[in-house]
Order: structure tokens, then sequence, then C-alpha cells
């Protein structure tokens, strides 16, 4: 456990040190906290000389614009010492932020295969918000603390040893009970965190697909989910306030116990003459110094806890391999054949999904994927499109394995047009424009130009603000055929070498399929074109129809060849243009 404990408080120091921490501000913070904690350590002894010698005639008119103008400077500097830490925490995790967010784009599919969005989103925001609590609050307070109570244990054993020493009593029964409640606490902040991950996560999801939800009559079910999860919260709530309120109350009762002590053994001393009453009033404000701090180290334990938690969780995702986006050859892929050869893919090793898979595309022709649900059609548009790499087997363009090619190669040169559209939350220029480099240079002219080449042209000028119309999250502003229309635009805009469709006009009425199909048809003059086909009506003047069942290819030729040589081809075939 203790080993354990070790790594875990490394790992957090390591990722906190890779952030490039700001050295000037935490040296300009750490010195004015030194400064201001200083200062504060003069103030009992002030009050000593006062006590004790206290008349109306020592009072020093220069020596009292001397104290205010400390006290001036001291606050003066404690502000700017707060500030300059304040900064460096901030920093620190808008800085770890961005190795995450630049991270979490940057990962494979698969990752957000196994991981849910709301989840991800927690450990982006309310894992890095522990970290910065940590650095810009509890932090400052701890180092601050450890020199008052340095310098004010020294000036204690100078002023009086023996009483020093009585205090020092508190301090193995304050530790014997301390340990085993920060262990708890530990345990106790990472399930916190989990829980409101998964929470997050359950919320994001809903609020998402919140018209299935309306639609489906779910809101009892949303509900009774919800009410779970918040009863998790609230019981790993209850645990977190049981241990402060272990801890709170104990350090009360030492802190009181130790005062007592003190008092009663300075007060005989005070009446033996041993002490005087100044020192003794300077012996407890020290006594004070050291108590506040030493209240606000639990809190910073506690908070070193969660944010050790929340840091292993940070590092798992920093630690994950990226998309290698940049790396390998750039090349030129129009006309070139692709052919795959042996492919084999499987999402685990328990589940199968792709076996031997081989077939060739010459340039500039259409092959469509046909078969049950499940069989494994997109899957094999999946693995063409690099979100997943085969288990065995290569895809090659030209002579050139795909995965020699740089990401970013490979995906700028394909056009891809989804069933559902998807569409970022902005403006329809946005949507147009989306990932394309030289967005800057794009003209209003050749935005319109794709526009009407999409059919998209006319409904875009019907809106008041044209291109610049908001389409809402996910493009719920716009019909369904709409949606399509601007993501073949965008297609257009793109002018891509190879073109995957996964049957983008499957979940059309009848007026917008014919007005999409127009727009199809003409993004795919010339273009090496692959389609995934629901219905065989949008694939009969495919020039090869691969037939996939269960992940294996069993029939291929043109749709006339499948019809006579392939039986459940035929029923397909029989079914839907019958």
């Amino acid at each position: 456990m203790e080993k354990q404990q070790t790594h875990s408080l490394k790992a957090f120091f390591s990722l906190i040190l890779s952030t490039n921490i700001p050295k000037v501000a935490l040296s300009v913070g750490l010195i004015g906290s030194l400064f201001t904690t200083l200062v504060g350590l003069t103030i009992p002894l002030l009050t000593r000389e006062m006590v004790d010698g206290f008349s109306m005639e020592s009072l020093n008119a220069m020596l009292i614009v001397v104290i205010v103008l400390v006290f001036i400077l001291q606050a003066v500097t404690d502000g700017i010492s707060m500030y300059a830490l304040a900064y460096v925490g901030q920093k620190i995790v808008a800085r770890l932020r961005e190795k995450m967010w630049f991270k979490l784009l940057r990962l494979p599919v698969n990752y957000y295969d196994k991981n849910t969005s709301g989840e991800t989103v927690s450990r982006v925001v309310n894992d890095t918000g522990i970290v910065k609590d940590l650095i810009s609050q509890h932090f400052p307070q701890f180092i601050g603390g450890i020199i008052t109570i340095i310098g004010a244990v020294i000036i204690l054993f100078i002023m009086d040893w023996k009483m020093t020493l009585l205090m020092f009593i508190a301090v193995p029964i304050t530790v014997l009970f301390m340990v085993p409640l920060g262990m708890k606490m530990t345990k106790i902040s990472r399930g916190l965190q989990d829980e409101t991950a998964t929470f997050t996560g359950n919320v994001q999801q809903t609020l998402s697909e919140i018209r299935l939800m309306k639609a489906s009559n779910a809101e009892q079910t949303e509900e009774k989910r919800g009410l779970v999860a918040i009863e998790k919260l609230f019981s790993y709530g209850l645990k977190e306030g049981r241990i402060f309120a272990l801890i709170a109350p104990l350090m009360y009762l030492v802190v009181m116990v130790v005062i007592v002590i003190i008092i009663g053994y300075g007060g005989i001393r005070v009446a033996e003459g041993t002490m005087s009453t100044g020192s003794l009033v300077a012996f407890l404000l020290y006594l004070f110094q050291i108590i506040f701090p030493i209240t606000s180290f639990t809190m910073f334990f506690t908070q070193l806890q969660k944010a050790k938690g929340a840091t292993e969780r940070i590092i798992d995702i920093l630690n994950l391999n990226v998309e290698a986006s940049q790396e390998g050859k750039d090349i030129d892929i129009s006309n070139q054949p692709v052919h795959v050869r042996n492919v084999s893919f499987s999402y685990s090793d328990d589940e199968p999904v792709i076996h031997n898979v081989s077939f060739d595309v010459e340039p500039g022709t259409m092959v469509a994927f046909a078969g049950p649900s499940g069989g494994g059609k997109s899957t094999m548009f999946g693995l063409l499109e690099r979100f997943y790499e085969p288990t065995s087997g290569e895809i090659f363009i030209g002579d050139t394995p795909i995965t020699e090619l740089s990401m970013h190669c490979w995906r700028t040169q394909i056009g891809y047009v989804s069933q559902d559209s998807p569409m970022m939350a902005g403006t329809i220029r946005e949507n147009l424009c989306y990932g394309l480099e030289n967005r800057n240079d794009i003209t209003d002219n050749r935005l319109w130009e794709v526009a009407k080449m999409a059919y998209a042209d006319q409904f875009i000028k019907e809106f008041p603000k044209g291109l610049d119309t908001e389409v809402g999250e996910r493009g719920v502003k716009l019909s369904g055929g709409q949606r399509q229309r601007i993501a073949i635009a965008r297609a257009f805009l793109r002018d891509p070498k190879i073109l995957m469709m996964d049957e983008a006009t499957a979940s059309l009425d009848s007026q917008s399929e014919g007005i999409v199909q127009q727009a199809l048809v003409r993004l795919m003059e010339g273009r090496t074109t692959f389609v995934i086909a629901h219905r065989l009506s949008t694939i009969v003047n495919a020039d090869n129809i691969i037939f996939i069942e269960k992940g294996e290819i069993t029939g291929m030729g043109t749709h006339q060849e499948l019809i006579e040589n392939h039986e459940l081809y035929r029923e397909f075939a029989e079914q839907q243009l019958t």
C-alpha cells in the first residue's frame, strides 16, 4: 500500500512538472508568502512588549507609523503573492487541459467505442478542476503554514522550551487519527470521482438524445436511472462528510486540550514570577498561529488524496497511443486502384467481425457492399477510412500499403457522406468548411458553387441569413434532406479522390431522396466510390457488388451476375425490387 502511495505521489508530481510551471510567478508567490509569514511572526513579540511595558509615554509616533506601513506592505504583498500563486495554479491546469484536449482529439476511434464521451468530459473538466483547487488554493496555504509553524516553533523554543515541549503532546495524538482517516479519504475520493464521471456521462447521453427520450415516454425510466446515480453520489458525499465530521471535532478537541494545558501551566509560571504576562499572551498567539495552519493541512492532504486519484485517470488518458496523423508518406492517390488483401478484423479477441476479405477496385469505379445487417459492411468502411487497423492482412492504394501514408494525407483525399449526415453546432458556412486547412481562402462564390452542385443553394437562399444561418446542435434546425445536401456540398468542396457513402438516401422521403440522389450521381462522377447499400435499388448500376455475410464475402459481381449466381442476393432483390 505504501509503495502504491509513493508511486501515486511520484506520478502526480511528474505530471505537474511536465506542465512547465511558470517559475517567475511561482517565485514571486512563494517569496511574497514568506515575507507575509515573517511579518506575521513579529506580531506576538510586539504584543508581548506592549503588554509588559505599556504606557502612554512609551508610545512613539514614528514606531506607530512604521508598524502601520509594515501592515500595509504585508497586505499588498499578500495580495500579490496570492494572485501569483493563483496564476501558477490556473496556468498548470490550463496546460493540463491543453494536453488532454490535444490527446483526446488524436486518440483512435476504438477509445470512444469503449468510453462514453460524458466520462471523458468529466476527466477534462472535473478531474483537472480538483488539481487546480489543490495548486491554486491549498498549496499556497500549505507552504505559508509550514513557514509559519517552523518560525513559530523556533521562536517558542527560544522564549520557553518547557512550554513548547508541552505543546508537542498533540502531535502523536493527531498523527494516530489522521493517517487512517487520510487513507480512507483517498478511497472515498476515487469512488466519488468515478461516480461523478459516470453521472456526467449519463446526463450528457440523455440530454443529447432528448427527442428519443420524449418520443419514447422514457421520462420515468430516466428519472429512476438518474435517481440511482444521484443516490450513489449522495452516499459518497455522506462518506466524505463523515470523515470531515471526525477530523474537525478531533482537531478542535486536541487544540482545546493543548490550550487549556498551556494556559494552566503558564498561569502557574506567571504566578510564580518565572514568566511575564506578556510572554504568556505571546505564547498563546504563537500557538494559534500554529493551530490554524495545522487545520488547513488536513484540508490540503484531503485535497492531495483527491488530486492523486484524479491524476491517475488523467495519466491513463495521456499515456494512450494516438493516431500518427502526420507520420508517413504524402502521395496523390488519384487514379490509383484499391487492393484489399486477406483482411481480418475483430473489436476484441472473442468478437471476430471480418474474416479473410480480399477484393480489388479499379479507379473511377463504383463498388457497393450489400448483405444482411451485422455482416461487416460498416466495419469494412471503418477499415478503409482507417478508423481501425486490420487484425491481419493489408489494404493497398496502388502498390503502397495505406498504413505507410500519413493519416492526414489519406483522410484529406477521402470524402465521406454518411446516412445520418452529422453536423457541428454553428453556421452552414462553418459546416461546409469544417476541417479544411484553407478555409479562410474559400470565397462565398465557391461556397455557393458547391451548394448549387449539391442542389442545396435554393433552400439556403430561403434563410434570411443565408450561409450564416445557425443549424443548431447536430443540425436539428435543418431537415434530413437539407443536412444530406450540405454534407454532399462539403464533399464537393473537399474534392476527394475516393468517395465513401453509407446509403446517403436511406432515411429520406421520396422528394428529398430524388434531389439527393441527383446530387450524389454528380458527386460520384470520375471518382472511385464505395457505397454501403441498404436498398438494392440504389446500387443496381454499380460496377461491382460485394455481398458480405458474417464477415465473409459470399458473392461478388454486377447486379445481374449476382441475381443469377447468389441465392440470398436474389431473395433480397425479389423482396425489394419486385
